[in-house]
């Protein structure tokens, strides 16, 4: 309890001394038992958050009014899959700027006997957070391609590294695709190797599981993915507010891709094609709905993507209640790993990580709601 007094001393210290009211302080300091319990053993769930608010002036310009919690681009958190909005971002790109392939084009891949296309992974990869959707994209443009990109955008820092749930992840061969009917001007099927990552903590835990075996030191994630949250957060703001960003840091999306990206990114698995039982509108959209299974109402659009794997729960998102004109980005990571140990598949995503970030987006829209 006295912890959780001096936090709540320094949130108003932090607040008073920027002479601006943080929002997200009033939100952490809620004794919502889903936010309570965090903050009150704030240490063990590397809490990262950025929220801007967005106000439109009589003119219709936009201000944006950013606040943030504990981010530091140098203290590491496996990003898991919100690497997927990246890729599916540029693989749209990279549609729109050849003269033969369109994102609707079909095209195969080794090993597997099942024709795809740009438009179809895309929309799994918000659908479902589809794996294997996302490990196509990446095939198709490679690390070397999307690093290069996305640093040319200043989407910075950031690093993809390697596929998803595959024992194949970081192989630097790249598997050949083939467009029906086209031959790609593409050749470059070999990246190049990376660098390790050295940031805070990205040696994690106390131990980890490997083929079975409980391995007693940190988990090595120098070799893993990284997208920072301010990464994450000032991506989807390129893709919502493009003018305000100069034409070299923009996407270069045609208009209908860019209107296909920003439906599947809110579209919800029940109106996708699947399953409601198993894909609840929640399943993906963590902020406001994760810790329920209640229908989203049609009025609010989460334009989103969440990340989850070795206790790490992140989601990145722009929502807005068409009914009542609110409208904010937010952006969260916590890691929910009580017992230290990685990769054992025990971690308090039900208990702990997913009510937080639930409460946290309902804060946020209260606090929007009542200005």
């Amino acid at each position: 309890m006295m912890k959780r007094l001096f936090l709540i001393l320094l949130m108003a210290c932090v607040s008073c001394s920027e002479k601006t009211e943080n929002p997200l302080m009033l939100v952490l300091q809620s004794e919502h038992p889903s936010i309570s319990k965090v903050m009150d053993n704030l240490e063990n769930h590397e809490v990262q958050i950025l929220y801007t608010e967005i106000e439109r002036d009589a003119n219709g310009s936009i201000h944006f009014i950013d606040h943030s919690f504990q981010v530091n681009a140098k203290n590491y958190f496996y990003p898991a899959s919100t690497v997927k909005l990246p890729a599916a971002v540029l693989a749209l790109e990279w549609a729109d700027a050849d003269t033969l392939v369109t994102p609707h084009t079909t095209y195969s891949i080794a090993r597997d006997s099942l024709s795809h296309s740009i438009a179809d992974d895309v929309r799994q990869i918000f659908a479902v957070s589809d794996n294997e959707a996302y490990n196509r994209l990446y095939e198709l443009l490679g690390r070397n391609y999307m690093n290069q990109k996305l640093r040319a955008k200043n989407i910075t820092p950031i690093r993809l590294a390697h596929r998803l749930s595959t024992s194949e992840a970081s192989e630097a061969k790249r598997l050949p695709l083939h467009f029906e009917g086209i031959t790609l001007k593409r050749n470059d099927t070999l990246d190049t190797a990376l660098k390790a990552l050295h940031l805070n903590a990205d040696l994690k835990g106390e131990g980890f599981i490997r083929s079975d075996s409980l391995i007693k030191e940190p988990m090595d994630f120098t070799q893993k993915n990284y997208f920072p949250l301010e990464s994450q957060h000032n991506l989807i703001k390129r893709i919502f507010f493009p003018e305000y960003f100069n034409e070299s840091s923009r996407f270069s999306l045609s208009t209908k891709s860019l209107e296909f990206l920003k439906e599947q990114m809110h579209t919800l698995p029940r109106n996708n094609g699947y399953d409601e039982s198993e894909y609840f509108d929640g399943y993906g959209k963590f902020f406001l709905y994760g810790d329920t299974k209640d229908r989203i109402p049609d009025h609010i659009k989460v334009y989103n993507k969440v990340g989850y794997a070795y206790g790490t729960l992140t989601d990145t998102a722009y929502i807005v209640d068409e009914a009542s004109g609110i409208e904010f980005l937010l952006s969260a990571t916590i890691l929910v790993n009580e017992n230290g140990i990685f990769n054992d598949n025990i971690y308090e995503y039900d208990s702990i990580g997913m009510p937080f970030l639930a409460q946290l987006g309902r804060g946020i829209y209260e606090y929007e709601k009542a200005k």
